[in-house]
């Protein structure tokens, strides 16, 4: 039987170790479903569904908004809240999230009439391409900041010490904000890598801190198109990663002047787009 302790979940498991058995108790990352509603005029209309890691909701729900285009700024958004059950004495339903908007009605949710459910694997399936982002009115991104190979060296273990709940159980990614100085600004967790960056830009939404203009993402494992495609509308001109880029992420970062790292590890690091970001010297 497992028990749910916050963002972490308690299971009996039994550990094999040179041929001996053992019981013991571990922790698993939590994965629950979060089903994400609008309200507007009086109506209330389901967008999406993601499976997620149980913690900062209501950044993933701004964040989620904003990449799709629903929600420019801070104040279209009337209020954040779980959803109540009044039959069960005004219970909070903690795996659903309601969000108001300051609006006379729902807006148009063309690009969201696909009504998808998405998964802590793979994201949102069946985007368009870059035409997507483009419709949006994403242009390419301002020159930003240039950093120098050092302070990129640092990052991953910035990132590895402020993953608490990885530590812990082993099985989740991260995002993290920050600044050309190498400070840590904003790192969430999530079992799925694109609601890592949902729950970043969230945090930067409600925070009013966006366009992303000065600020370096870094994220735990690979680069996809989703994940370049919500750090381009939140507008991070550098994106570095710890695995590999897709190629879609790759034409993503091209098209939209984003400085695109991957296999970020150690000393070492691979440009796959705007290397002028990044202060290199002696290059062959």
């Amino acid at each position: 039987m497992t028990v749910r302790v916050g963002s972490k979940v308690r299971a009996p498991v039994t550990i094999v170790e040179q041929g001996r058995a053992r019981k013991r108790l571990d922790y698993l990352a939590a994965e629950e479903p979060l089903e994400i509603r609008l309200q507007a005029g009086g109506q209330t209309r389901t967008v999406a569904v993601t499976m997620r890691t149980p913690g900062a909701d209501f950044e993933l729900a701004a964040g989620f908004l904003h990449s799709e285009g629903i929600i420019s700024e801070r104040e279209l958004i009337r209020h954040i809240s779980y959803c109540v059950d009044p039959a069960v004495d005004l219970e909070q339903r903690y795996n659903i999230v309601n969000v108001g908007l300051q609006l006379p009605a729902l807006p148009a949710l063309a690009t969201l009439e696909r009504h998808f459910f998405t998964t802590s694997a793979c994201g949102v399936c069946g985007k368009a391409s870059l035409e997507a982002i483009e419709m949006r009115g994403c242009s390419v991104l301002p020159p930003g900041p240039v950093v120098e190979p050092g302070l990129l060296y640092s990052l991953p273990g910035k990132l590895r010490q402020g993953q608490g709940i990885f530590e812990a159980t082993g099985g989740l990614h991260a995002a993290a904000l920050f600044s050309p100085e190498g400070e840590l600004l904003c790192l969430r967790e999530d079992v799925g890598r694109h609601n890592a960056v949902d729950k970043v830009v969230g945090w930067a939404l409600l925070n009013r801190k966006l366009p992303l203009a000065d600020c370096l993402l870094l994220v735990s494992g690979r680069a996809s198109y989703e994940i370049l495609q919500k750090s381009t509308v939140a507008g991070v001109p550098i994106v570095c990663a710890v695995s590999a880029p897709s190629h879609l992420a790759v034409d993503v970062a091209r098209e939209f002047g984003v400085t695109l790292v991957g296999f970020l590890r150690g000393e070492r690091f691979t440009i796959y787009a705007g290397e002028e970001r990044i202060g290199l010297v002696g290059k062959e």
